[in-house]
This record gives structure tokens, sequence and C-alpha cells, in this order.
């Protein structure tokens, strides 16, 4: 079935139960359209992940443009409604637009210029598409004549309500809108006190009557429509021929908003039902991890590792194993057309195929005189006819002799391989599977059944061949034992090397339970570590920083005081102030570096008080010691050289750095060229020692002095700003310098 061709898709679709799913799916698109994307899918993809990113409301419902472009281009005139769906796309995009997105989601809404001409028909428009009458007072005035005319009719009605001579004939006192004329429901012989045209008949017999009083006004009302269906008929042509002028741009709306519904409506369903997106990559491979079939509830997560060329599916009855084939081949379909789906996007990988081809059903038909076996052949000499597709047969040796089946099949299966098509085929029967488990490019999976229950498990080991627990399965659903007991005996032994891999295949079963339950235990120890781990670091980053928080706010008190001081002049405050703040400073400890001191025989040793020479080492940690005469055991931790020890030459480097500036710089008395270079030196020196602020005294004398120095200050690359001193630091005979 060619995933290209519509039928064939739809067809696809219920084979692999997802019909609901893209129904459900389709839901979300505000107007019809193809599951496929034509074009780059890698693109595709990129827009919709950064769609993803975002938050934003649904589009409208819109319409398809193919009728209204056509109109346009003969330039036809447009109905108010078609006019209304190209506002709807127009006004959605900007919407878009006014979000101001960045990347490619906010270069792509650049691209949308709106043509002022759109807006002068826009405009006409409210938010749910009714005409703005109040733009134009003769539909404005009309209008309120109408409104006029409807209330004289229903006064009108109201009073034959209440007259004495109709009381008799009215069934009820409402007016009832029949054919879109008012009327009264009265009985018969009303025609004594009422005068009107029958307009229908009630199920109890009585008349529904359009009384001849109000024929004027609904006169009226016809008449005045008829003038606003003229001026709504002018309206329209004038938008269609403006319209038909941005026929460019609405062609333009129209094939990107195609666009944007696509991603829009896969980017909704997903997080309205909580799915994920993932596009099909370039190559073959099929890893599933916890993935759910759309069709199912409360469903087991299924984990397949699809690498291989074949996958062989054996097992238990009613354990899932065709559900599984299902569920591979609906990933891959969903993953082509980017259809959202659940299961673990990061840890998932689905490949690409041109084609995607199912052979579920059982093919068997009375009309046409057909078997299921020939059936099955017919179906797959058309898979002959495709090159790297994805294939799924269930129960392939449906329908004819088991050892027959294995053979042939088997050569089919080789045969395909070698076309590049990607097999998953189900089996009830081993004979099949044994012919090909020892091959490098077939995986094995079974079903596995639960034998202390004698229920299946709905889950799956990979390879090894699966018992199909025939016997237990007729057990399970009535069959007698007696009958099955006798079943058995006929049955006998199976071949020895099916036996073998049947139970190779337990025993790996369970072998890797085992180590599934190690590692899950020694991973989950591992992650309390981990979580530890990070808790203290968190713990000790944040005390460090309480403590830098609290260091930095006391220096930097210390230091404002300092400040202080030194705006007020006095040196023994700015001191004593620098003095505060270094002893805030924290101090740098020292480690002390234990040294590792090596004796060896004939060293000259102290031992206590007593000085000796070793004459023997019994190990690194104890010696014999010969002192005044007499030999002694002792610990090398407690003996000391006596010799010196040569010390490495050390070179010391000492810098000293000559603290000669102060704060204040007095230039009284000095003409400009000397000044500029006495304070150029001055400010220099207050950089060096890391002072941000000084004074410069100038006077005011002549005023050219202090000009030199303005001048000088406004060109110096360090200096910040300077400004008057304060009156008490001497007002405009001084500067104070911010460096």
């Amino acid at each position: 079935m060619r995933v290209t061709n519509g039928s064939k898709i739809d067809t696809l679709i219920n084979q692999l139960d997802l019909s609901d799913h893209i129904s459900l799916f389709k839901q979300f698109f505000s107007r019809e359209s193809a599951l496929y994307i034509e074009g780059d899918q890698e693109l595709h993809y990129r827009y919709i992940k950064a769609l993803d990113a975002i938050e934003f409301k649904a589009p409208p419902k819109v319409a398809d443009f193919t009728n209204i472009k056509l109109h346009l281009q003969k330039h036809g005139v447009l109905q108010f409604e078609q006019i209304f769906e190209i506002v709807k796309v127009v006004r959605y995009f900007r919407y878009f637009k006014n979000m101001e997105l960045k990347g490619i989601i906010g270069e792509w809404m650049d691209k949308f210029v709106i043509e002022p001409k759109f807006f002068e028909v826009e405009k006409y428009f409210t938010h749910d598409g009714k005409f703005e009458e109040n733009l134009d007072e003769i539909l404005s005035a009309l209008g309120s004549r109408i409104k006029e005319q409807k209330s004289n009719i229903n006064s009108s009605l109201k009073r034959l309500t209440t007259s004495q001579k109709l009381s008799s004939y009215l069934i009820d006192t409402q007016v009832h809108l029949i054919n879109d004329e008012e009327c009264l429901l009265v009985r018969g012989g009303f025609n004594h006190v009422l005068r009107g045209a029958i307009v229908g008949r009630s199920s109890s017999g009585g008349f529904y009557v359009s009384p001849d009083s109000i024929l004027k006004a609904k006169e009226q009302i016809r008449y005045i429509v008829q003038e606003r269906e003229a001026i709504f008929y002018n309206y329209a042509k004038e938008f269609s021929s403006k319209l038909a002028e941005l026929l460019p741009f609405i062609s333009f709306c129209d094939k990107e908003f195609t666009k944007f519904d696509n991603y829009q409506a896969r980017v909704l369903f997903a997080k309205n039902k909580n799915l994920q997106l993932v596009k099909s990559k370039k190559d073959s491979k099929i890893i599933l991890e916890e993935f759910i079939h759309p069709a199912l509830h409360h469903a087991k997560p299924i984990r397949v590792d699809f690498s291989k060329n074949i996958l062989m599916i054996t097992g238990v009855n009613a354990g899932g194993k065709t559900m599984l084939l299902k569920s591979i081949l609906s990933a891959a379909f969903m993953a082509k057309y980017i259809i959202p789906m659940k299961l673990n996007e990061h840890k998932s990988h689905i490949g690409s195929f041109k084609n995607i081809l199912a052979i579920i059903d059982d093919p068997q038909n009375v009309k046409n005189d057909i078997s299921t076996f020939a059936g099955r052949m017919q179906e797959f000499s058309k898979i002959f006819e495709h090159r790297d597709a994805l294939v799924g047969v269930d129960e392939i040796e449906l329908g004819t002799d088991s050892d027959e089946a294995a053979a042939l099949f088997k050569v089919i299966l080789d045969e395909l391989i070698l076309r590049g098509q990607k097999i998953v085929v189900t089996t009830h029967h081993k004979r099949l599977a044994a012919l090909m488990a020892d091959r490098d490019d077939v995986e094995l999976m079974a079903a596995i059944y639960d034998e202390q229950n004698r229920v299946p498990t709905y889950e799956f080991m990979q390879g090894i061949i699966g018992k199909s627990y025939a016997f237990e399965t007729a057990s399970r659903y009535g069959i007698s034992n007696k009958i099955v007991n006798e079943a058995k005996a006929v049955y006998g032994d199976n071949s020895e090397k099916l036996n073998l891999l049947i139970e190779r295949g337990s025993q790996l079963e369970r072998e890797l339970k085992q180590k599934h339950q190690k590692i899950d235990k020694k991973l989950e120890e591992l992650r309390a570590k981990e979580r530890d781990l990070k808790e203290e670091k968190q713990k000790v980053y944040e005390e460090l920083e309480k403590e830098k928080n609290t260091l930095r706010e006391s220096y930097e008190s210390a230091i404002n005081e300092a400040k202080q001081a030194a705006r007020a002049g006095d040196m023994k405050a700015i001191h004593r102030a620098m003095n505060e703040a270094n002893k805030k400073l924290p101090v740098e400890k020292k480690e002390q570096v234990k040294i590792d001191v090596a004796f060896k025989v004939g060293d000259n040793v102290k031992y206590h008080s007593k000085k000796g020479v070793i004459v023997a080492m019994k190990d690194k940690s104890e010696a014999i010691v010969e002192v005044e005469g007499m030999r002694v055991r002792a610990k090398t931790s407690h003996l000391k050289h006596t010799q010196l020890i040569q010390q490495k030459p050390r070179t010391d480097v000492n810098l000293n750095v000559d603290k000669r500036a102060g704060l204040k710089c007095d230039l009284h008395g000095m003409r400009a060229d000397e000044a500029t270079e006495v304070l150029d030196k001055f400010i220099s020196d207050a950089l060096i020692n890391g002072w941000d602020e000084v004074i410069v005294y100038h006077g005011i004398g002549t005023g050219k002095l202090s000009y030199a120095v303005k001048n000088f200050l406004s060109s110096h690359p360090k200096v910040k700003k300077f400004e008057d001193a304060p009156q008490h630091m001497g007002g405009f005979g001084a500067k104070l310098v911010t460096l």
C-alpha cells in the first residue's frame, strides 16, 4: 500500500488502528489539508519545533481560497462571507507579527507586508464578520428605520393579544415567527374578529395568522431591506475590485497559511494530548522507547530495537504480537508525516521509508473465490514491486503447512532483503524462526508468558524464540483438561534444535531480568548519591555566597568611612579608617606542609635526647639505633636527623612601591604649564595607589590657572568627572576629581 496514494493511506491507517488518532488530529486544522507537507521535511520540522517553543492562540476556521481566487481572477463580485475569509487570515498573521518573535518564526512573519489598500476593506468588518454599518450614514439610517418598523409591528401585535374581541380565539398570547412572518396562534372562526393571512397550521389544529394591520410595516421593511442590499452589493463590488488588485498578496497569504496550518495543528495537538513531535531520520533503523499505540488505553509502554533487517515476533497467543507489529509500523508512519505520538523522543530513533506496507488481514474472500494462502501470495507478489519499504506481515505462515511455509518464506524474506526491504513478521510457528535464528541480520523477539499465573504479560524480550503456549491458552479459555492432556500426548517432543533455542531463550530471559534488577538498583544508588552531592554543593555555595556578601558589606562600609574622612581632609581619620578596612579583609591562612623524611643505615639521628647511628632497618617505620654502646629498636617517627639538610637555593624578589600620592594637590602660585605637569604626575600617583577621589587646589586669582586645570582634567582619559569643591573644602578655588 503506497502511502503517497490517498485511498491507500486510508487503508493503511485502518489496518494500523490509527483512524481515531488521525481523525482527532485533523480536528486541529483550520481547514482541510493533506497529512503530508510538501517540500523540505527538515525545514518543516525546524519551523514546527520553533513554533512548539512559544505560546499562541489557535487560528480561526478558514475556508479554502480556490473559488475566491478564481472569482477575483475573473473580476467577479465576492460575497461578504468570502471577503471575511481573507480578512481572518490576514488578521491572524498580523496577530503573529505583533508578537515580535525572534528566530525563524520572526523572520517568516516579517515577510508579511500588509498593503494599505487592504485596510480600506478590512475596517468594514467586525471581529465576528459583521458589516460595520456605522461607517455608512445611509446604512445606519436605514437600520434605524427597520428597527422603528419592527417596533411598530410588535406594538400592533401586543395590542391584538390584549384585545377583548380576539381573546376568545387566541390559543396563546405569544408572537410566533413562521417562515419569517410574525404571527398569532388562533382557533377556527377567528375571521369574524381578525383579518389576516394564514401562514401555517399547528399540530393541535390552530392557525398561524399574520394580521393585515402589520402589512404596511412589513412592506416598509422589505423596501428598506432592498435599499440596504443594493448598498451592500456596491460595497461588495468595490471591495472585490480592490482585492483583485491585491491578488498576489492574497495568494501569498493563502499559500503561507496552508503551511502554517500544518505546523500549528501538529503543535497544538501535541500540547493538548501531551504527545511528542518526532521526525523520521535518514536511515532505516527503528528504536522505540516507551512507545504507546494511540488505540490502546492504559497500555504498557513498549521498547523495541529494530536495527537489523528482519524482526521476528513469536510467543504466546493473545500476547500482543500483532499490536507490537502495528506499533512499529504506526511509529514509522507517524514519524514520516510528523504526526504527534506517545514515546520517549530522546531515546527513540525512527528511520525513513519510501513505502510502508502492511499484510495483516485475512485476504480470503468468497466473492472472488480466493483462499487465505492464495490471497497472501498475491499480496507478497505486490511487495516485490517496491524498494526501500518497511513491510509488516502478521501470521506469515497463515493458511498453509508450517513446514512448507517456513522454507518458502525463508527464501522470500531473503529476496526482499536484497531489494532493500525492512521486514517485521509475527508467527505462532517456530520452524521459520529456527531456520533464521542464527543470522546476523535477524532480530528475535518473544511475547512473555506468566507461567505461574498462566496469563500473558503483554511484555516482550529480545533475542529469544517464545513458546506459543497453545495448550495453556486453550485451558484458560475453557477447553477441558482431559482434551488438553490428550493433545499434549499427541504433540510429543519437538525438534532438539527448537527445544534448545527455547531453553536458551528462557535462561537468557532470567539472566537479563536479574541483570536489569541489579543495574536498576545500582543506578538508583548512584542517582541518590548524585542528589546528595548536588544538595551539599548547593549548601556550600549558599554559605560561601552569604560569607562573601557579609565581607563585601563590611569592607564597603569601611571604605565609605575612609572616603568621607578624605573629603573632610582629616589624614588621621583616613589612616584609621583604612586600617579598620584592612582588618576586615580575610586573612590568608598558610598551610603547613608535612615533609616525609626517609632514613637509611648509617644516618646520624637523635632519639629523644640521645644521639646515635642507625645500624639496621626493619622497614620504613622501624629502625635499630646504636646509642652510647647500646642498640635500641625505635619507630622512625621518633627519630630526627642530626646532620644539616641542604636547602635548595631560593631567590627572594621584593618590590617596593613608593606610595607618594596623597589626596591633595596644591597648585597655588604655579604657572599654567608647571601646574599641568605637577597635576599629571599627581593623578598618575593617585591611580597607582588606588585612590578614586582626590582634591586639587588652584585658587581663584586671575582665572588662568583655573582654566588650565579644567582643560587638563577634561582631556585626561582616567578622569571620570570633576566639580567645584564644597565651600568648607575650598569652593571655587578647588576641584573635587573622581578617577
